[in-house]
């Protein structure tokens, strides 16, 4: 399992490019917690990881909700579950816990957080960590990494 792998979007139209690259870096692990600075594309990644896997319906930013679950069918065509968390306006860890935070991190589905800075103790070891940077040409970077540090 490598530790880090850096990836440059120039577009959101390249987002599924970066889609793939998480997949192939997670080698199955489905904890994934996003950062980035307001507007660096946060949101648009996981749209695109939705239509990655074919997800039906509308994806939008669980800002107010604090999670969104969208619905997939697996290769096997089984339903699987994709939890999207937006922790942007909680104030401390027992506010993620009062919303069941640990229920979305300890089953086997898919969990994509924003703003997870708050619980990063909270993750499971197994986490994928994306950082998104807004370069001065508009692209994006991307961090995938194996620990938390990568993020900050």
């Amino acid at each position: 399992m490598s530790n880090s792998r850096e990836l440059y979007v120039l577009s959101e139209a390249g987002l599924g490019e970066a889609v793939d690259a998480l997949l192939h870096f997670a080698e199955g692990r489905k904890k994934i917690a996003l950062t980035g600075d307001l507007g660096a594309g946060k949101t648009a990644f996981v749209k695109a990881f939705c239509r990655r896997l074919k997800v039906e319906g509308n994806v939008s930013s669980p800002t107010f909700a604090l999670v969104n679950e969208y619905v997939f069918w697996d290769e096997n065509d089984q339903e699987q579950l994709i939890h999207h968390l937006d922790l942007y306006r909680l104030k401390n860890v027992e506010e993620a816990l009062d919303i069941g935070i640990e229920d979305y991190l300890d089953d086997e589905h898919y969990c994509l957080i924003e703003w997870p800075e708050i619980i990063v103790g909270l993750l499971p070891d197994d986490t994928v960590f994306v950082k998104i940077e807004t370069q001065p040409d508009d692209s994006r970077r991307f961090l995938f990494s194996n620990v938390s540090d990568a993020i900050n």
